[in-house]
């Protein structure tokens, strides 16, 4: 047996994102979990028949429903009388997040069940050709929304799912980033300590749908995050608790890592749109770490 709750051998591409932010999760949560996943990468690489990665309790449905078996499993728990001790964890990819299994997602926060729902967001339908979902980036190149003379990409900007979970007026809502390993594992263990539903977006990026060397999955996951393109937040009841504050860098720098954007790179006018959207995710979120005066 791994000393990991998802063991090693299964088949995700080297550099997968999605692969180590699931292991962080799992460790996290304990024993203890029962976890219910949607189809896509991550049940795909994990469970190849006959064999599992996974050393708890572990159950696949349909695309878009893991949100609501999970709400069984977690009432049979209850009336059993045996949820104490026992985590709920339902989880899925961007696109049957954000896209396929919103309704049954948005009826789990609505009732209250004591489940985390985890997102990895790697923001396309990567299991399945790299189509664009609803948690793409702004004028990313896609299988779906591809460059053309007319268009430099997606054309949509990033549905807001922290806030459309926060709207349902749950206790806890945050974004991490496979990046920065600790920050999930507290965001979990803290999840874990309250009761009722909460929602979790990890970004994890992908090397084969984002175009990148596999070795560059640390530092491409933490140029998000210090452009402010991908703000790491948490909410406690509807209100802001925590921010990771940065130091922004130029949104190019993140950019130039990935060929999804490689268009972009003599288009400065484009540029400055995507430098617009970390912005104002700077001034919405305070993100600018503050340098105190004389420095």
């Amino acid at each position: 047996m791994s000393n990991h709750f998802l063991s090693p051998g299964h088949t995700a591409c080297a550099g997968c994102g999605q692969s180590l932010a699931a292991r962080l999760v799992i460790d996290a949560s304990g024993p203890n979990t029962i976890v219910v996943n949607n189809t896509g990468c991550l049940e795909v690489f994990s469970t190849k028949y006959p064999e599992t990665a996974w050393e708890v309790p572990w159950i696949h449905s349909l695309f878009e429903n893991a949100a609501a078996v999970a709400s069984g499993v977690e009432s049979a728990l209850r009336y059993l009388g045996k949820k104490d001790g026992i985590n709920v964890i339902a989880q899925g990819g961007d696109g049957s997040t954000a896209d396929i299994g919103l309704q049954a997602l948005s009826g789990m926060l609505e009732r209250g069940h004591d489940i985390l729902y985890v997102c990895y967001d790697n923001e396309a339908y990567m299991n399945t050709g790299v189509q664009r979902s609803g948690l793409t980036p702004f004028n990313t190149n896609t299988s779906t929304s591809p460059v053309t003379n007319s268009s430099s990409g997606n054309i949509r900007p990033k549905k807001p799912m922290p806030e459309i979970a926060n709207a349902h007026g749950i206790a806890y809502v945050a974004t991490a980033s496979a990046g920065f390993a600790q920050d999930i594992q507290r965001k979990v263990k803290k999840a874990m300590s309250i009761k009722g539903p909460k929602y979790m977006q990890i970004h994890v990026p992908c090397p084969l749908g984002w175009r990148y060397g596999p070795e560059l999955t640390f530092e491409v996951a933490k140029l998000a995050v210090d452009t402010g393109l991908y703000p790491l937040i948490e909410y406690e009841n509807g209100k802001l608790t925590g921010v990771r504050q940065i130091q922004p860098k130029p949104v190019e720098e993140y950019l130039k890592a990935q060929g999804r954007f490689k268009h972009l790179l003599n288009n400065p006018e484009e540029i400055k749109k995507i430098q617009a959207i970390a912005d104002a995710n700077i001034e919405k979120y305070n993100l600018r770490v503050v340098k105190p005066e004389g420095n």
